[in-house]
């Protein structure tokens, strides 16, 4: 690497391209005049979408003090992300720095800065294992500052499981070291032929050649940079054999068992040749919070310690018994919403089954699980509700220890267990098979390396059911999570809408549906009147807490008014933030053909669905068939 200084805060015009030449190991440093180029290349889109945006020329910059370009008001720049843009090319094997001050005012960090970037730079045409998708880990303001709930990392990119732009975040401990680097998002383009690890610190990056590492565990790659690098788990964000044969719902795992998992961003980063990239830096994390921000995050640190919330004890979990008394906990395949062995995998059961607290970093709620059955010698952390039902419920699998096994290889072979778990479920309703946990457990490893019937389950639902003979439970190719919409009307709304496809947390409408909600804001289970101008509010606050970035579990502590002396945001900022999150990754998927159809292809009868889109759409400002005005979105990346 050169032996230039760490990075600060980028300077505006500032682009430094590096090559690491592959002969002695040494790196060469020069000026780069194509980056601006190369970041305009003209792209092939789809449809009715064909041209391109206006070019950034004469955009309004930080001037636009009213508005972005007439969308979405706003009264000036939040706090947001700090440092460049790190463009690392695992192709050509060279990195460069780029300033994107604009984009991190608009789009502050997290899912808002990697969905302003993967806009941008990822043609709309792109392959999702191909060399032109990218990946981008992408740091918030909250990132730097000391307080709980804080302690999450985002990525972003073009998923090859439902074919859109999509967002994943992490928990654990490694957005404290991503931030060392001085960066405020970096992202991988191009590919390898050969397996790589690649390095990112503060004044640079290494490319290393890892051999040995094809088909490695993720706690072999942990292990490998423990000592290979002195690098703990924290450091390392990697894929298991899931990844790197291209799994479709393969996960990226860091601190060995936190994952980037919904989507198959893991099937992305192997693609591209990558085994690990690991970040270790002290650069300055960038401004101080105010005195106001001070006092907040050190109240929601005190609460955060000070509550003796059930999840403090059991976690997600603690949910599982209420979710299946009141019918929203899918059941052998769907075919049920409720599971007589429910007792066996209740919060109860799982904190039986626990060995200490775990945590995030800096954060004193502590709801994660590490947990030991001493009888099978099985060793995790976790499962969570979602994986209790994708392994257990919907697979009819009554047995806690066995749900842990499934959690703990999907960890290790670096899977997704909601979209594994679902898969795995409709293969035992193809062969009737409910309630074998060994053919679960076999199962699970032959997806991992695609061998045999796990090649074609490799592939997700939305392109295996045919040939199972089963119904198709997934939305725009994301197979569901739980919160049944079945019984959480809303929730099914939100299934339905959702840019990602079948997840609960996008739009996150069971909260007010169960309700988990203070009982002003409760909303009821059944109907779908009025439920449209909620979601579009969910969403958008959902976008701007995972550009902060913030734990959904904050709920209840990190409050709208605590969030936005957070981010020193004035009031309908951050629900403007959020909408502009929403319209470009909506705008992205239309170029790619989604639209109304695919928000109205619930695999189940809902009610009223039809008036329901026409009103969330109206709320949006998008056209009555699920897109996005075809200048919107454009106008949004030129003009910040």
């Amino acid at each position: 690497m050169t032996g230039r200084a760490p990075v600060q805060d980028d300077p505006e015009c500032e682009t430094e391209r590096h090559q690491r030449d592959d002969a002695d190991g040494t790196s060469r440093g020069k000026e780069d005049g194509e980056g601006a180029d190369e970041r305009r290349r003209t792209r092939r889109v789809v449809g009715e979408f064909a041209g391109r945006r206006p070019p950034a020329a004469g955009r309004s910059g930080s001037g636009a003090a009213e508005s972005i370009c007439g969308l979405h008001p706003f009264v000036g720049p939040m706090r947001h992300a700090q440092g460049p843009l790190l463009s690392v090319d695992v192709s050509a094997r060279e990195w460069r720095t780029e300033a994107i001050r604009d984009a991190r005012k608009a789009f502050v960090g997290g899912r808002g800065l990697g969905t302003r970037l993967a806009y941008e730079r990822i043609p709309f045409d792109a392959d999702p294992f191909g060399p032109d998708n990218r990946l981008v880990f992408t740091a918030g303001p909250l990132q730097t500052a000391t307080t709980s709930f804080a302690g999450r990392l985002s990525c972003t990119g073009l998923s090859p499981l439902t074919d859109g732009l999509l967002s994943s975040n992490a928990g654990g401990f490694l957005a404290g070291n991503f931030v060392g680097t001085g960066h405020s998002a970096v992202e991988l383009v191009g590919s390898s032929d050969d397996p790589l690890a690649v390095h990112v610190r503060a004044d640079g990056v290494e490319f290393e050649a890892v051999p040995d590492l094809a088909g490695a565990e993720v706690s072999a790659v942990t292990e490998w940079a423990r000592e290979r690098h002195g690098l703990e788990a924290e450091h390392v964000a990697c894929v298991g054999p899931a990844g790197e044969n291209r799994v479709r719902f393969a996960a990226i795992v860091t601190t060995e068992h936190r994952a980037f998992a919904r989507g198959g961003l893991g099937a992305v980063l192997g693609a591209k040749g990558v085994k690990a990239i690991t970040f270790d830096g002290d650069a300055a994390p960038g401004p101080d919070l105010d005195a106001a921000a001070r006092d907040v995050a050190s109240a929601v640190h005190r609460e955060a310690a000070e509550d003796d919330h059930v999840m403090k004890a059991q976690g997600t979990p603690s949910l599982t018994t209420f979710a299946n008394e009141v019918g929203a906990l899918p059941t052998r395949y769907f075919s049920e919403r409720s599971f007589e062995g429910v007792d066996g995998l209740s919060g109860e059961r799982v904190a039986e089954k626990k060995t200490g607290r775990g945590t995030c970093a800096r954060c004193a709620f502590a709801c994660k699980l590490p947990t030991a059955d001493e009888a099978t010698g099985v060793e995790t952390e976790g499962p969570e509700f979602e994986t209790i039902m994708a392994f257990g419920s919907n697979a009819g699998v009554d047995d806690l220890p066995a749900v842990m096994h499934a959690n703990d290889r999907c960890d290790e072979l670096g899977l997704d267990t909601i979209s594994c778990g679902d898969v795995v479920s409709a293969y035992l309703a193809a062969k009737d098979a409910f309630g074998d946990a060994e053919l679960v457990h076999d199962l699970i490893e032959r997806i991992a390396r695609r061998e045999g019937i796990g090649d074609l389950l490799a592939e997700g639902l939305a392109r295996c059911h045919d040939e199972l003979g089963v119904p198709d439970w997934t939305m725009k190719g994301m197979e569901f999570a739980a919160h049944d919409g079945r019984a959480l009307a809303g929730q099914a709304l939100a299934f339905a809408t959702s840019n990602r496809g079948a997840d609960h947390l996008y739009g996150g409408m069971y909260v007010y549906e169960y309700p988990l909600v203070d009982r002003e804001d409760a909303l009821p289970a059944d109907g779908l009147e009025g439920k449209a101008a909620k979601l579009v509010e969910s969403e958008n606050r959902n976008a701007a807490l995972d550009s902060a970035i913030a734990c959904r579990f904050s709920r209840g502590t990190l409050t709208d008014d605590r969030l936005r002396t957070l981010l020193d945001a004035t009031p309908g900022e951050l629900d403007a933030l959020g909408a502009r999150i929403v319209d470009l990754e909506r705008g992205f998927n239309n170029r790619r053909g989604r639209d109304r159809g695919d928000d109205a292809a619930l695999p189940y009868a809902l009610d009223g669905l039809s008036a329901a889109l026409d009103s969330y759409y109206e709320r949006r400002g998008w056209n009555r068939d699920g897109t996005v005005p075809a200048t919107r979105c454009d106008r949004l990346v030129s003009c910040e």
